[in-house]
């Protein structure tokens, strides 16, 4: 049960144009790039949230839109450099794609072509802009800070059971992102008297092992981070948390597939306020003088039936505060 909206966005949106430049470019027929980390069925959700958002703005697919998709079915990232090389190949006029290594390999891909990115952990940190005031270069977008998100999740696993001293965290080696949330989440830890051990998945398939890893080491409950490959492998981790009984904290969908808790960002409405980038740049601004912008509130959601069947009783004080509470 939604209690209320969760997401805002620094800088706002921009929801239309003059009707001087429609009119200007009305004959113009634009060509996007959709460099995806996923494959369509795992990415539905988001990505029609972003084609609504260019249809909000006048974009009609087949009359002045062609949007142009490369899905990454599988997860390996190594293949992203292709894909990237792809749409630059067709000059497109904007490329799309999200988190840190779509973004690496778009701006590998080309330094002219705009980016923009609907979400990124943290653009800065990664090299990816120069600034969020003053990006430089060819990308912007959305960006949001992982470490503080991971560090988060930790400390509301704490709260929900007290008496935690062995904690995990799953992460991907391949993203970039991935160490300064490890850094961030070390000194959180230790902070909180709780021991934490590290198990890298590299592909889906890496899931039963690291379960069973976790499960070898007594963890009592794990931090799901912020990587593509865990997000479209949800369902698959929350099914291996429940045949392990261990409570978890992810994103939002790890807690909708079956996890225990989660707190992080609304996906689909930052798909669909990239569209807002996207029409600006076609519009004429350039991604250098486009500030990032930043996702400042954040949802929490707590799975009450996933904790009657792990059993822990889950404090009074978690469920006040969150968004979220599926029964």
């Amino acid at each position: 049960m939604k209690r209320r909206e969760f997401i805002t966005l620094l800088g706002g949106a921009t929801l239309g144009r003059s009707l001087a430049a429609r009119a200007q470019q009305a004959d113009k027929v634009y060509r996007i790039g959709y460099l995806s980390l996923g494959s369509p069925a795992a990415e539905a959700t988001r990505f029609d949230a972003f084609r609504a958002g260019l249809a909000a703005l006048g974009y009609v697919e087949g009359k002045n839109l062609v949007i142009e998709t490369r899905w990454l079915d599988g997860g390996k990232y190594d293949q992203l450099a292709a894909l990237a090389a792809q749409l630059v190949d067709l000059k497109v006029d904007v490329i799309v794609t999200y988190a840190t290594p779509g973004v690496s390999a778009a701006k590998r891909a080309t330094t002219t072509i705009p980016i923009v990115f609907a979400t990124v952990g943290d653009a800065v940190a990664v090299g990816l802009v120069s600034s969020l005031a003053r990006p430089g270069g060819n990308v912007t977008g959305t960006s949001y800070f992982t470490p503080e998100l991971a560090t988060k999740r930790l400390e509301l696993l704490k709260e929900a059971m007290p008496g935690l001293v062995q904690a995990g965290v799953l992460f991907n080696p391949a993203n970039a992102s991935a160490e300064p949330v490890l850094s961030a989440m070390r000194v959180t830890a230790q902070q909180l008297k709780v021991e934490l051990s590290e198990f890298a998945v590299r592909e889906a398939t890496d899931l039963e092992g690291a379960f069973a890893a976790m499960a070898a080491k007594s963890v009592g409950a794990f931090v799901v981070t912020e990587d593509p490959m865990l997000i479209y492998s949800a369902e698959a981790g929350a099914k291996l948390a429940l045949k392990y009984r261990l409570a978890s904290c992810g994103f939002p969908e790890s807690a909708q597939a079956g996890g225990f808790l989660a707190y992080g960002i609304d996906f689909p409405e930052m798909w669909r306020h990239a569209a807002t980038f996207v029409d600006k740049i076609l519009t004429g601004a350039k991604p250098a003088d486009l500030p990032v912008e930043q996702a400042t509130k954040f949802t929490t959601i707590v799975n009450l039936k996933t904790a009657k069947a792990i059993g822990v009783e889950m404090p009074t004080s978690l469920l006040v505060r969150a968004d979220q509470v599926i029964e």
